[in-house]
C-alpha cells in the first residue's frame, strides 16, 4: 500500500479516518465527525490537512467541516446530490469522478440510500474503501432519505469490489449488528463464528472495523438478500432480491 491510513474513536460511536499520500504529504480527513478529535491526530501523525472527503451531509460526517477549513484552508470534496448541505464545499462530485490525493486516486460511487446524496470513495491501487454510513460490518445504513432499491443498487455496487477490499466504515456498530444478523441468518456458520469473535474483541475493548467485503458477502445479512437460507428463514423463498433485503431492513428497524 501507498497510503498511510490512521483510524481514531471519536464523539460516541464514530472512528474518524485520515488518508496520507507520503509522496506528496498530501492527507485527507474521511469525513469530519469531530474537528477537535482530528487536529488532534493530525498532531500526532505530524500531517497537515489537505483535502476533506464527505460521503453525505448528516451532522457527525460534516460538523467539523468549517473549523478545520478556516484552521488549515484545505479543499472540501462532496456530493453532488448534497451540495447545497455540505458545509464550505469546494468541489462536487458524483458516481465516476476521480478524486485525486497527491499521487492517489479515488473513484466516487453514488451510494444513495442512507441519505439521498451518499458517496463512497474506492482508491483502488491501494485496495480500500470509504463506505460512509452505507455499509458497516454486518451491517447497512438506515433507510432516511432513500428507498430499499436504491440502497440494494448502492450495496450491490459495492458487492462487485474485489473481495479483499478493506472496508472502513464510519461506526463502531457490529456487535449490535451481530445479534441481529443471527435472527435472519441462523444457519450461517461463518457468521456464527464471527459474531463469538465480535463478542471477544468487544469484551476487551478492541475494534472490529475495517471490515473486507469478502467477509461482509459471507456474513453480512444485508448483502445476502439472494441466499436460499436466508431467504428461507425470513419466509420469502421466492420474493426479489429487493424485497428481502427491505424486509431484512424492516426486521432490523424494529428489532
Amino acid at each position: 500500500m501507498s497510503l498511510e491510513i490512521h483510524q481514531f474513536p471519536c464523539l460516541n460511536d464514530n472512528y474518524g479516518y485520515l488518508v496520507h499520500e507520503p509522496k506528496s504529504g498530501a492527507t485527507a480527513a474521511i469525513d469530519t465527525p469531530d474537528a477537535k478529535a482530528i487536529e488532534k491526530a493530525l498532531k500526532e501523525k505530524g500531517w497537515t490537512l489537505t483535502h476533506i472527503l464527505n460521503t453525505h451531509h448528516h451532522y457527525d460526517h460534516a460538523g467539523g467541516n468549517e473549523e478545520l477549513k478556516a484552521k488549515t484552508g484545505c479543499t472540501i470534496i462532496g456530493p453532488k446530490g448534497e451540495a447545497a448541505k455540505i458545509p464550505g464545499l469546494d468541489r462536487a462530485v458524483g458516481d465516476g469522478d476521480m478524486v485525486e490525493l497527491g499521487e492517489a486516486r479515488a473513484r466516487v460511487f453514488d451510494v444513495p440510500g442512507h441519505t439521498a446524496g451518499h458517496v463512497a470513495y474506492y482508491f483502488e491501487d491501494d485496495g480500500v474503501a470509504f463506505v460512509g454510513d452505507t455499509l458497516f460490518a454486518l451491517g447497512c445504513g438506515r433507510l432516511f432519505e432513500g428507498t430499499p432499491e436504491q440502497m440494494w443498487t448502492s450495496l450491490s455496487k459495492l458487492m462487485a469490489l474485489p473481495d479483499d477490499t478493506i472496508v472502513y466504515c464510519a461506526h463502531e456498530y457490529t456487535q449490535a449488528n451481530a445479534r441481529f444478523a443471527v435472527t435472519v441468518d441462523p444457519e450461517n456458520e461463518a457468521l456464527a463464528a464471527r459474531a463469538k469473535e465480535i463478542d471477544e474483541k468487544r469484551a476487551k475493548g478492541e475494534w472490529t472495523v475495517p471490515t473486507t467485503i469478502g467477509l461482509e458477502k459471507a456474513t453480512n445479512p444485508f448483502l445476502r438478500a439472494a441466499d436460499p437460507k436466508l431467504r428461507h428463514a425470513i419466509g420469502l423463498d421466492a420474493a426479489s432480491d429487493v424485497e428481502v433485503f427491505a424486509e431484512t431492513r424492516h426486521r432490523k428497524d424494529n428489532f
